[in-house]
């Protein structure tokens, strides 16, 4: 089983966001861990739903939940999900 452990900046992150999102978002996070696995991972990653960003010393992705973006860390072979933001596309990369 794998972890998801929200930075503390994401509760301001999630003010901004309305009910229903909010619960698309956390129900959409626990099915990606529940069905987590390298042949899971490769598959969203040739859709575009995972990517990994660019120009970064640590292994961190962006996973597109509709108009939001998670961007999550994976450390060696294990997934924790240590959300680090949630926001727009439009505020995604900044």
């Amino acid at each position: 089983m794998y972890k998801i452990d929200f930075k503390p900046s994401v509760k301001k992150d999630f003010k901004k966001i309305d009910k229903a999102n909010i619960a698309l978002i956390k129900n959409s996070l626990k099915d990606f861990i529940n069905n987590f696995n390298d042949d899971y991972e490769i598959s969203l990653i040739q859709k575009g739903i995972i990517k990994k960003l660019k120009g970064q010393k640590e292994n961190i992705y962006r996973l597109k939940l509709r108009s939001y973006r998670v961007v999550y860390k994976k450390e060696d072979n294990v997934l924790i999900i240590l959300v680090l933001s949630i926001t727009t596309r439009e505020g995604a990369y900044k």
